[in-house]
């Protein structure tokens, strides 16, 4: 299977219902792209399949044959095995796009071909694609669960559980305990590790806890949270979906807060 990109979104045959994207993806032709076969990149996704991608620029699409769909958006429309390699190929073509010239001598990177990276043959600098680790975090408090609406959530009225990128020198733990003090202003106990997850947005791998409210008040920081609050299991918010960390985080920790009940 191949994927086309163009300016950041997935290429699909104009007109396709959300419940056969699927079967659209396999409708997109490399051929229609004659001029751009030499740069057609192959790889191996992490589940084992072989797939292509290409990426193209949006003038070269034609909007009466193709449309364009975000990658986020397909978050709900495709299952998990269609899903990851789209999103690997969609971090794959980012990191080709910024890694062209050189951030050491400035010169023209070349794609090498055995493995993802780029090759400086002036100084030898190579670059491999982007890797942030981040921490993520679902905290209960008796039988509450800690949500929080981010301030970039503010249009879909989603609520989550709390995460932030983990800073030069910090373990997980130590990024966890600073994060939520910083979002919300509370301490927690009894961290636990949950489970990792590779997040496309834009490179992320997302390593997910299980906490305890320790102490403290809810004190929002107003630049990255819009509100949080504790809820009742049984009153939820609109909260992600399963197929993200998040969404599993809150199962597991719902599940936890039914069994001690």
């Amino acid at each position: 299977m191949h994927f086309v990109f163009a300016d950041g979104k997935l290429v699909v045959p104009v007109g396709i219902p959300e419940e056969n994207l699927s079967t659209a993806l396999n409708k997109v032709p490399l051929s229609v792209f004659t001029d751009l076969q030499d740069q057609v990149v192959s790889f191996t996704s992490n589940q084992g399949g072989e797939y292509k991608f290409l990426d193209v620029h949006i003038s070269e699409i034609d909007e009466e044959q193709w449309s364009l769909v975000g990658v986020r958006d397909l978050l709900n429309q495709l299952p998990q095995v269609l899903f990851a390699p789209i999103a690997q190929a969609w971090q794959y073509a980012r990191f080709l796009k910024t890694h062209r010239y050189c951030g050491q001598c400035g010169l023209q990177m070349q794609r090498v071909t055995w493995e993802m990276a780029t090759h400086c043959h002036n100084c030898h600098h190579r670059c491999y694609p982007r890797v942030s680790p981040c921490t993520i975090v679902s905290i209960k408090k008796g039988e509450q669960i800690l949500l929080a609406k981010g301030v970039r959530h503010l249009s879909s009225g989603m609520f989550s559980t709390l995460a932030g990128f983990v800073e030069s020198a910090e373990s997980l733990e130590e990024a966890t305990h600073r994060e939520v003090f910083e979002e919300v202003g509370i301490k927690i106990k009894n961290l636990r590790y949950f489970g990792s997850q590779p997040w496309p947005f834009p490179h992320s791998l997302m390593c997910g806890f299980i906490a305890d409210y320790d102490s403290g008040e809810i004190n929002i920081d107003t630049r990255e949270i819009a509100e949080a609050h504790w809820y009742d299991i049984d009153n939820l918010p609109l909260i992600p979906p399963s197929i993200s960390i998040a969404g599993k985080l809150i199962s597991a920790t719902i599940e936890e807060i039914r069994q001690s009940q």
